[in-house]
């Protein structure tokens, strides 16, 4: 089966993650998208992240009626912090009967020289980078990459979480079931 990484710490998922592989999903010929979430990633401050359980549940809350979707904890049997190429030596060895392709925003593409063992990353694997405003996709580093003009919408995890300690709606930012968990569980105030 073909499938595609997107990687994040998903603090929280929201509406536009969920657009992205939707849209990925329907242009690319992958068959299904799974939302690997990090415990810590080695560029964000591991305080500053709701616990990894809690945003793998939310994760799962928010895909559950897509059979093309899928919540990933793979990285939290992993050594922190989390490393995509840790991720895809341990997968190549857990399904080898998978082909494995990276999603990513072109914010990250563009950083992708900074990555733990980039040039095998380049190399070994195929990348599907959407556009995002600012940052244009440039292959300076001769990847395998397929360039999509995914519906950008400008969600960032920071502005729920913003919302929610300003004591604002986050309807319609997230799903609603994702919505009813943050408010149940009072997460991020």
């Amino acid at each position: 089966m073909k499938i595609g990484l997107y990687f994040g710490s998903f603090n929280p998922i929201h509406t536009g993650h969920l657009i992205i592989a939707s849209h990925v999903l329907n242009e690319t010929n992958l068959q299904q998208v799974w939302f690997v979430v990090s415990p810590q990633n080695p560029f964000k401050q591991e305080h500053s992240l709701l616990n990894e359980y809690h945003r793998l549940h939310l994760v799962q809350l928010a895909v559950e009626e897509d059979t093309r979707l899928r919540a990933s904890d793979m990285e939290f049997k992993l050594p922190k912090p989390s490393y995509t190429i840790d991720t895809l030596v341990y997968l190549k060895e857990k399904y080898p009967q998978h082909q494995f392709t990276i999603i990513m925003g072109s914010d990250s593409f563009q950083n992708l020289p900074k990555w733990k063992n980039a040039p095998l990353l380049i190399s070994d694997y195929e990348f599907i980078v959407y556009n995002r405003p600012d940052f244009v996709v440039t292959n300076k580093h001769e990847a395998s990459v397929t360039i999509l003009n995914a519906p950008l919408l400008t969600i960032s995890a920071t502005h729920v979480r913003d919302n929610i300690k300003a004591g604002k709606s986050i309807r319609y930012l997230v799903p609603d079931k994702v919505r009813e968990y943050i408010e149940a569980n009072k997460y991020f105030k």
